[in-house]
Parts: structure tokens; sequence; C-alpha cells
């Protein structure tokens, strides 16, 4: 079973989305799990303070090292476990690290707010820093859904039968074919011939043909 962790400041953001469709479904078989915290509820004082302004001047508040670091050292069980900060210096994002990821036994995902997050979470907390684009967001929520929505889709159980994971992981990228349905012909758009042919040989080097591998 995989956990994912999620440390945020606004958890009900994830409500709708862990319990819809696949996710829901995962979740609800044990095979995997959506954890989502609150911030706050790991800070130290009655105003529960996760922020203050920057060393050095500047716009904007940072978040403060603490709680993060109380909320990590509370989640973190023994086992293969990752701890994530997103931020937009990070490495970008892509098939390779969500294979990776899908073999931990928990992702812990520090979501990010406001003008940053205290280097030292980066440096001495988060295993790795992430980026999922080369611009600025909100804040880390949306990155945290993405990793959680790539990464299940490789655990076994989640999407699919057997043969469709294997066919999915027997390559560290992606790879994409176009796919079409029926009906073969609307507003006289036709479906390539070769797909409704029945000739799988060909059907295959035709979806080789036009594979996309990122």
């Amino acid at each position: 079973m995989t956990n994912f962790e999620v440390i945020t400041l606004f958890p009900e953001f994830f409500t709708p989305y862990e319990k819809e469709g696949i996710l829901k479904s995962a979740c609800s078989k044990n095979i995997i799990g959506i954890n989502v915290y609150n911030l706050r509820n790991f800070a130290t004082d009655k105003r529960k303070t996760v922020d203050d302004k920057p060393f050095g001047g500047g716009v904007g508040m940072v978040m403060m090292i603490e709680p993060i670091f109380k909320a990590v050292e509370a989640i973190k069980k023994n086992g293969k476990s990752r701890v994530i900060l997103f931020s937009p210096r990070g490495k970008k994002y892509n098939q390779r690290i969500a294979n990776r990821l899908s073999k931990m036994d928990q992702i812990i995902m520090i979501c990010g707010r406001y003008e940053g997050v205290d280097e030292r979470v980066a440096k001495h907390i988060a295993d790795e820093e992430i980026s999922i684009g080369d611009y600025v967001l909100m804040g880390g929520e949306i990155p945290a859904m993405i990793v959680i929505e790539s990464v299940a889709r490789l655990i076994p159980g989640v999407v699919g039968t057997d043969k469709f994971l294997k066919n999915r992981t027997k390559n560290v990228n992606a790879i994409e074919y176009p796919q079409f349905t029926r009906p073969s012909v609307y507003n006289n758009w036709s479906v390539p011939k070769v797909l409704l042919s029945g000739n799988h040989k060909k059907i295959e080097e035709w979806r080789d043909k036009n594979k996309k591998i990122f």
C-alpha cells in the first residue's frame, strides 16, 4: 500500500479529489491512502502561526520551518519514504520520477504558499524539490494532485488489469498513441482504416509509428 501524505494550509482542496472516481475506489480497497494534514495543527502558538516576514526584507510572507518540521516528524513512518517540497526551483517532474515514486511506501508532499518556504526545509527536511513546469503557481496543492494521480495509476490494482499496467510500466517513459472509437465516421472524419482491419500486426506497426514517448 502506498500512502500519499499531503501537508497543506488548505486541506479542503482535496476533499472532492479523493472522494470521486478511480482514486476513491483505490482508497476504499486500501490499495492507496490519501491523507491530508492541515499545517496549522502543527503550529506551536495560540494563533496557529505558520508564516512570518522574510529576513532581509521583501514583499509577502514566508512559511516557517518549525511547523513543517513537526508535521513531517509526526507523519513519517518506517519503510520506503520520500519527502517532496514543491518549488519552481525544483527538478522538472516527468514520467521517470513518477515511476520511481510508485515504488515508495509513503510519499510526503509539502505544499508551499505565499512567497515561499524557509530554505532550510529544502536543505534539511525534504528529500527532493519538484517543479511541475516553468511557471509559478499560488501553491503546491495542484502539483500534489498531479503527483498523486500520475503515481497512483502505476500502482497495481488502481487502474485496469495487470496487462494494462505492464504495458504502461515496461518503459521508464510514457508511451501514448492516438486512440479512436465508434462511430468510425463522423462529420466525414474517418478513423484510420488499419485500425478497422483486424490485422493486429499492422495495427501494432501503426501504433508504433504514431506513438509519442515522453
